[in-house]
């Protein structure tokens, strides 16, 4: 079992940052390894993995956005909210930040039960990868330098991303994939598109995992193989992570969607 766990640490911290949909080849591998219905707890706590490899990534980026938003409460009792929104770009981009969690929690508790049902279709999963291979493919047609700033960003980019990362709860949508791919058709500049959606991520998978021990999901492994799980996550996301970012920074962002092609027709034909 500690292998298999090991794994699908490696699989996470691989596939969460990589645009291939960490979910959906978590079902994919689960399935592979025979254990039966996809385990959401164990698919979480390898997500906690990758949370902690993108908190390290953009500690710096983080820092300066808690001593920001330290300016919301005031920013609000005082009227300051759209001066501040206008000429502090790390409270801006906390703002659009906080703004782009919205439709995807709405989406998240209104259609969690339909999405997380597709964790039991391979199929759904191979549906779901080929269509993020189109997203990614386009991608290929955004520009090749240049692009807006944080300074120009609106709350509209801010919520359409936000709905992208909220349609990646299906398992084969990616999360990075098609929030990146979002930002970019909006024209944002390539690094901006990157850390955005990684620092949106943060919200995201900590909604998730509290939604999940809220629940009461269990695991057949132990707690000690667990941790080992997202250790393994946690080192492998941090390179992946590194390994996107200069992927980003070349706009080749295209290059893994023929994966994408590969992976989801092979699940499709098994199911």
């Amino acid at each position: 079992m500690l292998l298999v766990i090991l794994a699908l640490g490696v699989v996470q911290g691989l596939c969460e940052f990589l645009p291939v949909s960490s979910s959906g080849h978590l079902v994919l591998a689960q399935a592979l390894f025979g254990l039966g219905e996809p385990e959401v707890l164990l698919d979480l706590v390898l997500h906690l993995g990758t949370l902690l490899a993108v908190c390290v990534f953009y500690r710096k980026s983080l820092g300066e956005l808690i001593v920001e938003l330290r300016l919301l409460p005031a920013a609000l009792f005082r009227g300051k909210m759209s001066e501040y929104f206008r000429t502090l770009p790390v409270f801006r981009l906390g703002i659009l930040i906080i703004v782009a969690c919205v439709p995807t929690a709405v989406m998240g508790l209104v259609g969690r039960d339909f999405l997380e049902s597709l964790f039991n279709s391979t199929r759904a999963v191979g549906v779901s990868l080929l269509i993020t291979a189109a997203v990614l493919a386009l991608t290929g047609l955004a520009p090749a330098r240049g692009g807006r700033r944080v300074g120009t960003m609106t709350l509209l980019d801010a919520a359409l991303i936000g709905a992208a990362q909220g349609l990646a709860i299906a398992p084969g949508l990616s999360r990075s994939g098609l929030t990146i791919a979002c930002a970019l058709f909006l024209g944002l500049e390539r690094g901006l598109a990157a850390r955005f959606s990684f620092l949106l991520s943060i919200p995201a998978i900590v909604g998730g995992l509290a939604l999940s021990l809220g629940s009461g999901q269990t695991s057949s492994a132990g707690p000690g193989h667990l941790f080992l799980g997202l250790v393994a996550a946690a080192a492998v996301g941090y390179k992946a992570l590194v390994f996107l970012n200069a992927v980003v920074d070349r706009g080749r962002l295209w290059a893994f969607a023929p994966w994408c092609v590969l992976a989801g027709a092979a699940a499709v034909l098994s199911s």
